[in-house]
């Protein structure tokens, strides 16, 4: 007799519904939540009867129109992020470069992406720290050295100065994630079928031209995942501005992110809940167009031009089924 086929997929939903409901509890219900308190006139300390405003949308205008810390989060924010990307990505690749040439056989690989990879271990709290105290005022290890050097006679405040403080943090944010970024592009590139280098090396390519016309291509995909999560968690820039200048936001509101902004409305001062949940909205909005736009960008248009042509020829196809 014929047996009957066993089906596994079961299994598969009963190991997935633990996640499953973590995630509805402690991710999608807060999101959701979040969204409608952005249309009500939820505040204060004391929870009280919420209510949804008049014009849905006022919360939303007052940050947008009216209120110039908000703006002023938002363009640091996008600063911040745009300074501490460009060094990063690049000095990634050119590591991606060095580490997976076969032509240089690097020794000792391995310690080398340890040592790189490390500060992206170390907690936030810990590097705020010791940055705070590398450029502490008026004593400082940075200030002794310019004294030393003779390139400054009298100590200089730098987490009081708008640019110096910006772009400690931006370079705090470079120093913490090219490590990991460089992992992640060397992943993709052990992923490449070494029969493309091969080629290339046949062909008389020497190593820069294979990297740009081998490599990079071939990295459309990890360079689109990248992209993504370094602006998202750009976007989301919160333990060094918090934790690195004292009072958060720096001199000037000069290192005030949107994650700054929405924690000090949301649990300082009058506890502003509707104004931090409509914030945080405007961020997701801004971070799920930017995403597309980066998909968009990004696409492999050898693909869609693929898929179009398919798309003509089975019509074309349908129409001779018809006229015969």
């Amino acid at each position: 007799m014929r047996r009957k086929g066993v089906s596994y997929a079961k299994y598969g939903y009963i190991f997935s519904l633990p996640f499953i409901l973590v995630f509805l509890v402690f991710s999608l219900y807060p999101i959701l939540y979040t969204a409608v308190i952005g249309f009500t006139d939820m505040k204060g300390l004391i929870p009280k009867p919420i209510h949804i405003l008049d014009n849905p949308f006022q919360n939303f205008k007052d940050l947008l129109f009216d209120n110039v810390s908000f703006r002023e989060s938002l363009g640091n924010t996008f600063f911040l992020w745009i300074i501490n990307f460009i060094p990063q990505i690049a000095l990634a690749l050119l590591l991606t470069a060095w580490f997976t040439n076969k032509r240089l056989n690097l020794k000792g690989q391995g310690a080398f992406k340890v040592l790189l990879y490390m500060p992206n271990i170390i907690t936030a709290s810990t590097i705020a720290v010791l940055f705070s105290t590398l450029f502490a005022y008026p004593m400082g290890p940075v200030n002794s050295l310019f004294h030393a050097l003779g390139i400054s006679d009298a100590p200089i405040n730098f987490l009081q100065d708008k640019m110096t403080a910006r772009g400690i943090v931006g370079f705090i944010q470079f120093w913490m994630w090219y490590g990991n970024t460089m992992i992640v592009l060397i992943a993709g590139v052990m992923g490449i079928n070494p029969a493309l280098f091969e080629a290339a090396s046949i062909d008389g390519a020497n190593a820069v031209q294979t990297f740009f016309r081998v490599t990079l291509p071939s990295l459309r995909t990890i360079m689109l995942y990248t992209l993504i999560t370094s602006m998202i968690g750009g976007l989301q820039m919160f333990d060094i501005p918090q934790l690195f200048i004292t009072p958060a936001g720096g001199p000037d509101n000069a290192t005030l992110t949107t994650s700054v902004f929405i924690y000090g409305q949301a649990f300082k001062g009058s506890y502003m809940y509707n104004k931090a949940a409509a914030a945080s909205m405007i961020m997701f909005v801004i971070a799920a167009a930017m995403s597309a736009l980066l998909f968009y960008l990004m696409r492999d248009r050898d693909a869609s031009k693929f898929k179009k042509q398919q798309k003509k020829l089975k019509k074309a196809a349908k129409a001779a089924a018809r006229e015969a």
